[in-house]
C-alpha cells in the first residue's frame, strides 16, 4: 500500500472528527489542562524557535561615536 495524499487527508479528517467528539464530551477536563499546556508551550517555543536569527554580524560598535 502506498501512502499518498488521499490517505493523509483521510487521516487528518478523521483526527479532526475524533477530536471534535472527544472535546465535546470532555470540555471541562480540556479546560483544566489548558494552563499546563500554556506553561509547556514556553520551553518548547524556546527549544524550536531557531536561534540562528540572534547573530549580530552586521552590527559593530564604533568606539569613535562614543566620544
Amino acid at each position: 500500500m502506498i501512502w499518498d495524499r488521499r490517505w493523509t487527508m483521510f487521516a487528518a479528517s478523521l483526527a479532526i472528527i475524533v477530536a471534535f467528539f472527544v472535546l465535546r464530551e470532555h470540555w471541562q477536563h480540556a479546560l483544566g489542562i489548558a494552563p499546563y499546556l500554556l506553561l509547556l508551550a514556553c520551553p518548547l517555543m524556546h527549544l524550536f524557535h531557531g536561534h540562528g536569527a540572534h547573530r549580530h554580524q552586521g552590527h559593530r560598535t564604533n568606539t569613535d561615536d562614543l566620544t
